[in-house]
């Protein structure tokens, strides 16, 4: 990748996605800063020869030193739990924090910014896949988390539109692969189903990404990428049934076959929230989870694959070094 010189700073860095760009951009040769919390894990910084600029999304003047000097940003941070105690705290990262991000490297003279949305902001195709131009409207969002990571992005549209942002767009799936330390959502059903603790499944689909690949789109929307366009980064649609079928595999235990009723799992959900209320963790089933449920979440990497080089490899693939890393660090125990 042709990056300038000079610094990029990757935000997110300690997460899934943001660690697997940073190592990316690393491989290429170029220097990386990250933009991490003080008292933050920063386990997957280990071994990565990298900056560290101490701050957060929700303290504006960190913002403004993180990104000081640098010619290329990858927003990746965001708050992505389909859970939360606390709504405001998830706007206050997602959005004020990232509109807080794009005007100090506005006012940085950064070059190029790529933003991490997610497919979570798109429309839904009945029997189809949905792609970059699937409209979808603010009431359409489930949850805290899509509600928020739409406005973000409509914050960063604005700011292409109004204060020449030099902005691209990049939706991810659902990525899936190593380095999930804490793990996310997905990561979460992978583990639960490795070690044989997923019963059955609902009626549902997901498009499937190795985060590897992901990491590559994004180096390739900031070196190809038009300022204001979106490139979904996508891998396989597949059902939840295939998606657990693999996953078995992977584990070396049985497939569930058990088809869970989507008026089961709401009643389930909702039990477990109420739990989590008392227990303060994290449910394994939400009620934004079990609402999403009911539509199958295809999307198309067309425009990324013909305008960016985007080549992603097989679901399989990526299921596979997930359940690998699960395993090799101790989460299947």
């Amino acid at each position: 990748m042709a990056l300038p010189s000079g610094p990029c700073l990757v935000t997110g860095a300690t997460g899934f996605v943001g660690a697997a760009v940073a190592r990316a951009v690393l491989a290429e040769g170029h220097p990386v800063r990250v933009l991490a919390r003080p008292n933050g894990n920063r386990r997957n910084l280990d071994g990565l020869a990298v900056e560290i600029a101490e701050g957060s999304l929700e303290d504006a003047a960190s913002l403004a030193e993180a990104v000081a000097g640098c010619r290329y940003l990858f927003h990746v941070a965001a708050d992505y739990r389909l859970w939360v105690r606390d709504p405001a705290a998830m706007f206050r990262a997602n959005v004020e924090g990232t509109r807080a991000l794009m005007l100090a490297a506005l006012a940085a003279g950064v070059e190029r910014i790529v933003y991490t949305s997610s497919v979570a902001v798109l429309g839904i195709v009945p029997g189809g896949a949905a792609d970059e131009h699937t409209p979808s409207r603010a009431e359409d969002m489930i949850g805290p988390y899509k509600r928020s990571k739409f406005d973000a992005e409509l914050a960063v549209r604005e700011l292409i539109a109004h204060q020449g942002l030099p902005a691209v767009i990049v939706n991810p799936s659902t990525p899936i692969g190593p380095g999930d330390i804490k793990p996310t959502p997905t990561g979460r059903l992978i583990v639960e189903a490795a070690r044989g603790k997923m019963p059955g499944f609902v009626d549902t689909g997901l498009n499937v990404v190795h985060v590897d690949d992901v990491a590559a789109g994004h180096l390739a929307a900031a070196e190809h990428g038009g300022i204001g366009k979106r490139y979904i980064l996508g891998g396989e649609n597949l059902s939840l049934a295939e998606i657990l079928a693999i996953v078995a595999e992977a584990s070396g235990r049985r497939a569930p076959r058990l088809k869970i009723p989507y008026g089961v799992v709401l009643p389930v959900a909702a039990g477990a929230e109420m739990m989590a209320r008392l227990t303060r963790r994290e449910p394994f089933v939400t009620l934004d989870g079990a609402r999403m449920s009911r539509k199958k979440m295809f999307f198309s990497s067309a425009r990324a694959i013909r305008e960016l080089g985007f080549a992603p490899r097989p679901a399989r693939e990526a299921i596979a070094d997930a359940v690998a890393w699960f395993r090799d660090n101790g989460y299947l125990r």
